[in-house]
């Protein structure tokens, strides 16, 4: 599929899931495997309240994310020192190779279009299980 004249348009209604080494099962989207992409993914997450990711951070890709529905919280920094809340409405970016760690303290789940720069979305994923203990 990388040419242009075998290339076409797809369409994709989430419904099959995988799950990513971050701890999170996604809706598969977009990405090398499913449509051929070459530089960007894009699938659907929803984070049941009380859910939490691994400690990670995708080493050679930029992630945005816009979130749907409900409120996430999230510690980033190089000791995960550093926390935001995210809600709906709101657009998210984390630059390639920054250790962050997602969660949805609850009560309802949080829902979120991600698109990374990676159409090979697990493949750089680098988890970093010695900061997983640094956030509460």
């Amino acid at each position: 599929m990388t040419d242009a004249t075998t290339r076409d348009c797809a369409l994709f209604r989430p419904g099959e899931t995988y799950h990513g080494k971050q701890g999170f099962d996604y809706a598969a989207g977009i990405s090398a495997q499913s449509a051929g992409a070459q530089g960007i993914c894009m699938h659907l997450l929803t984070i049941p309240p009380g859910g939490r990711a691994k400690a990670h951070m995708h080493e050679s890709h930029e992630t945005a994310i816009y979130v749907l529905g409900g409120v996430t919280e999230m510690y980033y920094g190089a000791r995960l020192e550093r926390h935001m809340v995210v809600k709906a409405g709101d657009l998210l970016y984390i630059p390639a190779g920054m250790p962050h760690l997602p969660l949805n303290p609850g009560p309802e789940p949080a829902s979120a279009v991600i698109a990374r720069t990676d159409p090979n979305e697990q493949e750089s994923v680098v988890l970093l299980p010695e900061l997983d203990a640094l956030v509460p």
